[in-house]
């Protein structure tokens, strides 16, 4: 048996350095070549066939794909962040979102965020308390408050976005320019949809939203 994992090993090997542009593939290369090869193994009819289920395998193929680039985004921002004590992974999405206003009010921002109420006020007040947003009156309706970015929130916003701007890159891994653009396009019409399904049809039930998406 350990004969037979030497040679499927050697022939893995083999097939990898065929595939490579570089001269000098190190072990890692090959580690990261297994994993991807692995991963793409997995298919989305196991399960279903497995327990019978009349599912839609594309549809569900690609929310588990934007489900885990999420995750591997998140964790990522993580990382880029710790050099920045006054801002966690939802903080900076706020205040990027706030940059790019005046002043919003408080319901604006969170909704601009996709978030539930009482997460976001949680968020806000941390950024308050971190001296990143600073609050105000609104003058056309004395129920709610206005949030507006500070000039040390905006001096952390530069200092944090370079190294965003680091996990934006390695986020899109190694498509070329034509794929990234590809895919904005695709992200952007995905966004649009679900925008209006999050702005006016939230609280409805998902197969009358499932109506607006047709045949696809």
């Amino acid at each position: 048996m350990e004969l037979n994992l030497v040679i499927e090993i050697l022939s893995e090997l083999n097939t990898f350095q065929k595939s490579q542009n570089s001269n000098q593939p190190t072990l890692d290369d090959f580690r990261l070549y297994l994993n991807e090869k692995a991963y793409e193994r997995e298919n989305p009819r196991n399960l279903t066939e497995k327990y019978d289920l009349k599912v839609f395998d594309l549809e569900n193929e690609i929310a588990k794909q934007v489900i885990m680039l999420g995750r591997y985004s998140k964790h990522l921002i993580k990382k880029s962040l710790e050099n920045h004590s006054d801002l966690i992974n939802e903080d900076f999405t706020y205040l990027f979102r706030l940059m790019d206003y005046p002043s919003l009010t408080k319901m604006q921002l969170i909704e601009k965020n996709a978030h539930e109420k009482q997460s976001g006020i949680e968020i806000i007040k941390r950024l308050v308390r971190n001296g990143l947003i600073e609050e105000s009156p609104d003058e056309n309706d004395k129920r709610s408050t206005r949030i507006a970015v500070t000039e040390k929130g905006k001096k952390v916003f530069q200092q944090a976005m370079q190294d965003i701007t680091v996990v934006s890159k390695i986020m899109c891994g190694k498509l070329s320019s034509e794929e990234k653009e590809q895919l904005l396009n695709s992200l952007k019409k995905l966004n649009t949809f679900h925008h209006t399904v999050y702005t006016n049809l939230r609280n409805e039930d998902p197969e009358k939203i499932l109506k607006m998406v047709g045949n696809g």
